[in-house]
Formats: C-alpha cells, structure tokens, sequence
C-alpha cells in the first residue's frame, strides 16, 4: 500500500486567502500532487479522500470538481473511489483543503531507492508557486500527471520523484540517500534548486548517463540537468 497526500491553505477563492484563484484550481492542484506522488513509484491509486475546510456548497462543490477532474486526467485504469468531508457547522472565511490518495502496487514494481552509482537527474518542469502557477501550466512550464505517465513507460527511467514546496535540492538528496548514494551537483546550473516548486511543478527524473538524449526526444517541457549520483 502507498499513501500520498497534500494540503493548500490560504488559497482559494475566500476574502481571506491569500492566493485568490477558483475552487476548482485549488482543488485540481491539491489533487495533482497527491496523485503524482502515488503514480510516480509505480502504485496504482485506487481511493481519493478529500478534506476541505469550507462549506459543501459553493465553495466545496468547485474544489471537488476540480479533484474530480485531475482524477479523470489521470485516465486510470479502472475506477477510482472517492470520499469526501466538508465543514459543514461553521461559517470559513479562509479555503483550506488536504487531499489524500491510497495506491496499491506489487514489492517489484515500487520505484523507491533504485537509482545506480552514474545515474544522472533531471529536472522535468520548473519550479513555480502561489500566482505564478496558472501562467506557467498555460505556457506548458511545469510538469503535471501525463508527464510522469509518459516517463513510467520509457524503459530506462530507474526512478521518479515530484517536487514541491521542499524544493528540488530537498527532494534529490532524499533520492541519493534512498538508493544509499551522494548527487554530485552539475556546475552549471541555471535553475533555482532551492525554490519552492509549489504544486509539484517539477518532477526528478534518474537515469543512465546514456539514456540523456532519448529522454530530452520524450519529454515536451522544459529539462534541466541536476546532477549525478555517485
């Protein structure tokens, strides 16, 4: 069993959030990471659970259409199940919402610690957060579920991770520790490593030193070189 969650607060359409975007934004990024985090080692989501601090309706309702949505976007195998808890005894003037994902998967399919001495990681997407999420998954910037569906299939992709608000440098150190090894950073890099990549906007993708060229032919956002695994 593989669990995978997320949370947003002070996003939403409330007077008081602090991001003000539409119900069904925050809802359908919200669900995004979840389920990116489930698909990217190789599990199989098979419940959604929904935990929105804001009232069934209107609010409520936009948020669970847009979790329902990236679901849909998922085009999963086979159905889903989704259950949902809204506040239903207070008046909330600030959108809060936490989306879990159940995944099942075999021992041999995990995608967890295989990356190889040589190996080397790249950043699919780059790191955006708050206002600037919108903008840059309409200029086809970060990296969403279909990304890491299409990388899943290629042969020679040893493992995946998605960033979020830890930043890729936070999540390629836990990659190299995980697989017992160190990241030699690359030199020159022209990404901020640091950054909050917010709703996941960039996935780490490990492979072979010689596999570099047939991933940038298979990848249509934006691919930077992190560094190596040694």
């Amino acid at each position: 069993m593989v669990v995978g969650c997320d949370s947003a607060g002070g996003i939403g359409p409330k007077w008081l959030d602090k991001v003000r975007v539409s119900g069904y934004a925050v809802g359908k990024f919200t669900a995004r990471v979840a389920l990116m985090e489930v698909l990217s080692v190789g599990a199989m989501p098979v419940c959604v659970a929904s935990t929105l601090t804001v009232e069934p309706n209107p609010t409520g309702l936009g948020i669970l259409r847009g979790i329902s949505h990236e679901v849909r976007h998922a085009s999963l195998s086979f159905p889903v199940s989704q259950i949902q808890s809204t506040e239903k005894n207070f008046r909330v003037n600030e959108t809060g919402v936490g989306v879990t994902v159940v995944g099942l998967s075999t021992m041999s399919s995990l995608r967890v610690g295989q990356c190889r001495r040589g190996d080397m990681l790249y950043a699919v997407g780059t790191p955006h957060m708050g206002n600037e999420v919108l903008s840059a998954e309409r200029a086809h910037k970060i990296a969403d579920i279909k990304d890491i569906q299409s990388m899943l299939k290629l042969p020679f992709v040893r493992e995946l991770m998605p960033v979020g608000s830890r930043g890729i440098f936070e999540e390629a150190k836990t990659m190299a520790e995980d697989s017992h090894l160190r990241l030699s950073l690359n030199s020159l890099l022209n990404i901020d490593i640091k950054k909050s990549a917010g709703p996941a906007t960039v996935v780490l993708c490990a492979i072979p030193s010689h596999s570099a060229r047939q991933l940038a032919r298979n990848v249509s956002k934006p691919l930077n070189f992190i560094g190596s695994f040694n």
